[in-house]
């Protein structure tokens, strides 16, 4: 965070490119100017741009530090935070902070500052597509739009897991979880991180860490992909009925603990029937192999590019629906997909063949993923032999990929041995 007296000498300066400042006006404790929609073109002109800082309490005319009354400093903090989240589409994650500067009477006053890094995305506000142009935002020509679309998404295609992320250090890097893709157990450095592709220069030449390295060797990704995690509801009947809601959990981590908090989830909330015959014989709704390799697909194939949507995994008494984000990537169909395999995500899935399964999961298998292809036959297979019916996939919009995992029956006096 820079020192007051830098701040200071930057408004003495004026706005520029990566500098706005904004009088705020406040009538019965709420914003009235600037106007929502105003404020949120200028938030997505920087994510469209380049990283950029917004001063709440500072004259853009005068540069005179006015300062914010100290007891609506809140009532500010989620104006911004409501139009980021909703205003913005993709949303916005910015950093917003309350700090005290000195006016020109020498006092120090509250004022709300907003930092917005360059997105991995392009982001559209009420007024259109903004970029950031010297001190001032512009509407995007339909050329310069096309391109910086292709820039920022021509890796939906290809790569968009090595694709920087903006804002992040090599500091963010967790040590544990980095070594695990170290071969020789060698403490984690930035030459064999770059090899791994978990690190890698960003356009002006700094150094990020990659999707991957994100959502793989960070306790949190959803700090800078806060759209990375599995939605998990359970409910009591065949429907989604928040009156039968049983259990919910917003389950987020890196992929390995989101797929492994994920199957306790299903572990927790599924029947397993038990008869004697003479001896205790379970019968569990679900095939616990077959949910591990959903959730594996699930976290390594789906759509990172696509902000907003998340993993959607539903319980109910007679199934499982997972929702994955991203239609089925090159010529894949839903007949095919047990006999080819195309990834979207190339080192994301190279990586999970590298990160080792937990002790505690009973899975038969020493990685998270098997380069073979063997997961979608394993879902089909012992799932059709759990319950009597086959899982059943579905492409939803050509941007989301359903998958119908059927509960087994329970079983009854004809079905004991």
């Amino acid at each position: 965070m820079a020192h007051p007296d830098d701040i200071g000498n930057r408004i003495r300066l004026g706005e520029d490119t990566g500098l706005e400042l904004k009088r705020i006006v406040l009538a019965g404790g709420r914003v009235s100017s600037p106007s929502r929609n105003e404020f949120a073109d200028e938030l997505a002109a920087f994510a469209n741009t380049r990283s950029g800082t917004i001063l709440l309490g500072v004259d853009d005319r005068s540069h005179e530090i006015l300062g914010l009354p100290v007891e609506h400093l809140d009532a500010v903090e989620s104006w911004v935070r409501e139009i980021c989240n909703d205003a913005v589409k993709p949303p916005i994650d910015a950093v917003i902070r309350k700090l005290e500067l000195p006016n020109s009477t020498g006092q120090l006053v509250p004022i709300v500052r907003v930092d917005v890094s360059r997105s991995l995305f392009v982001h559209r506000s009420p007024g259109g597509y903004f970029r950031r142009l010297g001190s001032s935002k512009r509407e995007m020509a339909p050329d310069l739009l096309a391109r910086l679309f292709q820039e920022r998404s021509q890796s939906r295609v290809i790569r968009f897991d090595e694709s920087p992320v903006p804002s992040t250090l090599p500091a963010d890097l967790d040590p544990e979880l980095s070594s695990r893709f170290l071969r020789d157990a060698t403490e984690p450095s930035e030459t064999s991180l770059r090899k791994l592709r978990i690190l890698t220069d960003d356009e002006d030449g700094d150094v990020r860490l990659t999707v991957c390295g994100v959502l793989l060797c960070t306790r949190n990704p959803q700090q800078w992909l806060p759209h990375a995690y599995v939605q998990a509801v359970c409910y009591a009947g065949v429907r989604s009925d928040l009156k039968y809601q049983l259990d919910a959990r917003d389950i987020g981590g890196s992929l390995d603990a989101q797929v492994r908090e994920a199957l306790h989830f299903v572990r927790r909330n599924m029947r397993v029937h038990a008869i004697k015959v003479p001896a205790r014989l379970e019968y569990p709704q679900f095939s616990e192999n077959a949910v591990f390799e959903a959730l594996v697909n699930a976290v390594a194939h789906r759509d990172y590019s696509m902000a907003g949507a998340r993993i959607r995994l539903h319980m109910f008494g007679d199934r499982i629906e997972l929702y994955v984000p991203g239609g089925l990537a090159n010529t894949l169909t839903t007949d095919s997909m047990h006999l080819r395999q195309y990834n979207r995500n190339e080192l994301i899935v190279s990586l999970l063949a590298r990160c080792p399964v937990g002790p505690d999961e009973q899975v038969r298998r020493s990685f998270l993923m098997d380069r073979r292809g063997d997961g979608v036959p394993i879902i089909l297979d012992e799932s059709t032999r759990l319950s009597g019916k086959a899982p059943e996939y579905t492409v939803i919009d050509d941007s989301e990929l359903r998958l119908v995992i059927w509960a087994a029956p329970e079983p009854n006096a004809r079905q004991q041995p």
